[in-house]
């Protein structure tokens, strides 16, 4: 019986070393989607992470000092088996729910840009792009972009043309000057729609200023260094995807000819590493962004 219970206990310790590894991989996890989160809750989650590595310490002091019985190996056991399923569970949980967060985000961004034909599809190609280019940046500028993040903020970047008139969104001309005043307003319109939501607020600034340009003759006139990374970066797809989809003004480019205009503003509009970056990533996975579409707006962009 002894031996029995010194190998239940060692399968426990085996399965406690297990959950300190779900539970930091839970932990970042839940950080990384809850960039922003209460104090008190991220509290609750190092001190959850803690009593898991309690509960080896004591599983392996026991084990050592072969304290146990058949009944306490037995109990041992069971408690390291149910700490790892409540802990498989909750991670299921939290990724079922960001999986119908992100697919209500989408249907949401779908149905607001049905009332611009010109945007069908933009967003959610923006945000394939960004994440694209994010997992080709060197360490040193992933570390500043929550790769969650960059995708909810390349997604959400034209929700504020919500508040701008049909008659501007769709006019198939040139917009006069007071239109444009009014167009330069969408980020802005942006910001004060997801501001009360406390998750987007560490990347209000790259959506704000996705329009900046290094040079300074942006929409709000902040050049080089005063631009968020996060917005640089969704302001190379965002004018690779406009360049390459169709508009109501204008017919599609291919990806040559998109690449061969973003180089030539690199260093004036956008930033000329990420330009450099981006321009480097194979055709074959650039275009398959466009693919990630939903179906019916990847034909409407082909066709």
């Amino acid at each position: 019986m002894f031996l029995i219970s010194q190998v239940m206990i060692a399968f426990g310790i085996l399965l406690q070393a297990y959950n300190i590894f779900s539970a930091l991989k839970l932990l970042t996890y839940h950080r990384r989607l809850v960039p922003n989160g209460k104090l008190k809750d991220r509290l609750l989650d190092y001190v959850v992470f803690f009593l898991i590595c309690l509960f080896f310490i004591v599983y392996t002091v026991i084990f050592s000092l072969q304290l146990q019985s058949a009944w306490v190996g037995l109990i041992l056991f069971s408690g390291a088996i149910f700490v790892t399923v409540v802990l498989e569970w909750i991670y299921k949980l939290i990724q079922s729910e960001k999986d119908n967060c992100l697919a209500l985000s989408k249907s949401l961004i779908s149905i607001i840009e049905a009332r611009d034909p010109n945007l069908n599809g933009h967003s959610l190609h923006v945000r394939e792009l960004a994440l694209l280019l994010h997992s080709h940046l060197p360490s040193s500028m992933k570390k500043q972009l929550r790769e969650e993040s960059l995708g909810y903020a390349a997604l959400f970047h034209d929700v504020g043309k919500l508040g701008i008139p049909e008659a501007i969104l769709n006019k198939p001309g040139k917009l006069t000057d007071e239109e444009w005043t009014i167009m330069r307003r969408h980020p802005e319109i942006s910001v004060e729609i997801l501001k009360p939501v406390s998750f987007f607020t560490g990347m209000l600034d790259w959506i704000r200023y996705h329009h900046e340009r290094i040079d300074g003759n942006g929409y709000q006139k902040l050049t080089g260094k005063e631009i968020p990374l996060g917005a640089k970066l969704i302001a190379v797809v965002d004018t690779y995807s406009a360049i390459t989809m169709t508009r109501s003004y204008k017919s599609s480019r291919t990806h040559e000819e998109a690449i061969q205009i973003i180089k030539s503003v690199s260093g004036s509009q956008l930033d000329g590493e990420l330009v450099s970056i981006f321009c480097s990533i194979p055709k074959e996975e650039v275009e398959e962004c466009k693919a990630q579409l939903h179906p019916t707006a990847a034909e409407d962009q082909e066709n």
